[in-house]
């Protein structure tokens, strides 16, 4: 049985004290951003009348798309975890898995927190290793199904290919194949573990780390494999219900996640549908910049990629410097926000006493 990190590091690694760095590194950016919009072609009339008539029907639909986002994240943490979790339990996993992707490096994002959260909610913390896993497992193949669609229908947009040099393309193009591969790969190896065979996977983990050049990660891997074994055992015997409610969910929330830029540049610059889904498609390749992203939630990273990846579709700079804050603001700041505010109440209400026993789950299947 896998051991629960400290209280103490959980909740110094979500430190107060961290929001520091990622505030003043995407403000940072965005200030350039600005400064260097204002210095090139200033800031004309009709831009201000952008920003004073912003159609808020569409600012009405990205806080619709965010909360009905945020639902359906509190919807799949319940029903991923049998719905032991009450809708306020669910609300608070959310909120600090959100705050937690947020004040962390991109690489590591909230997964890694989320297990301990789960467990100080008191689910046992091999169920909660399960259900981080079957989370992670979903988000991995809705990208991995999500690539071939939007190549389809979208493979003109896929690049910003009028805003990055020849040979940055190239490098994202390879970053985008590999980034792929390993995601696919990934999925695989986490489908064929937790409904076949997962202590064939985790030997595998342990033979492949074996090797010289990266054996120093071979306990990392021999922890993985052991954490696929034991979501293994913790999910067998889920129906379909239960893995098409969890699938459902999973491609609603991200398509949702995915739509937001879109809804932002639609209140100020008018556009067809075309359009709006040539946005969704370059969110694909967005997100490779993002995963790459060593800052605490891709920030400073995040605000001076958006420019080159998303530009093209509202005109001039100094508009783009503007999307990029209300961007950031709708997705990243609230988010740091919202988490100082449900933080403590979470620290008062799961360390102020000892963890309620988690009442008998419902099936499955229901």
């Amino acid at each position: 049985m896998p051991e629960a990190p400290a209280d103490d590091t959980f909740l110094r690694r979500l430190s107060p004290a961290r929001l520091v760095l990622p505030v003043l590194l995407g403000l940072a950016v965005v200030g350039f951003l600005f400064w260097r919009s204002f210095t090139k072609e200033g800031f004309t009339a009709a831009e201000l009348g952008k920003l004073l008539h912003a159609d808020w029907h569409w600012l009405l639909v990205t806080l619709l798309v965010l909360v009905a986002r945020d639902a359906g994240y509190v919807y799949r943490i319940r029903h991923i975890t049998g719905k032991v979790l009450s809708y306020r339990q669910a609300l608070d996993v959310i909120m600090i898995w959100e705050f937690a992707s947020c004040v962390l490096p991109s690489g590591q994002g909230g997964t890694g927190a989320a297990p301990f959260i789960l467990h100080k909610e008191g689910i046992p913390l091999g169920k909660a290793l399960a259900c981080v896993m079957v989370t992670a497992l979903l988000d991995n193949l809705y990208y991995v199904l999500m690539v071939p669609v939007v190549v389809v229908f979208a493979y003109h947009q896929f690049y910003p290919t009028e805003a990055l040099q020849t040979g940055f393309i190239a490098t994202l193009k390879v970053a985008f194949g590999v980034s792929y591969f390993f995601v696919t790969v990934y999925a695989g190896l986490m489908m064929y573990a937790i409904f076949v065979n997962p202590r064939a996977v985790r030997r595998l983990l342990v033979r492949l780390f074996s090797l010289r050049v990266l054996r120093k990660f071979r306990g990392t891997a021999y922890r993985h494999g052991q954490d696929l074994v034991t979501a293994s055992a913790q999910l067998r015997g889920s129906g379909w219900g239960y893995w098409a409610r969890a699938a459902g969910s999973t491609a609603f929330v991200w398509t949702a996640r995915y739509a937001i830029i879109g809804c932002l540049i639609a209140a100020f610059v008018v556009m067809d549908v075309p359009t709006f889904l040539s946005i969704f498609a370059r969110n694909i390749t967005y997100k490779v910049i993002l995963l790459v992203a060593i800052t605490p939630g891709g920030a400073g990273i995040a605000e001076g990629a958006f420019p080159a990846f998303f530009g093209k579709f509202i005109g001039t700079a100094t508009l783009t410097s503007f999307l990029v804050l209300l961007y950031r603001v709708v997705t990243f700041y609230l988010y740091l926000a919202l988490g100082t505010f449900f933080l403590p109440r979470w620290v008062a209400r799961v360390f102020g006493a000892a963890p309620a026993q988690p009442t008998t789950p419902t099936t499955a299947a229901d």
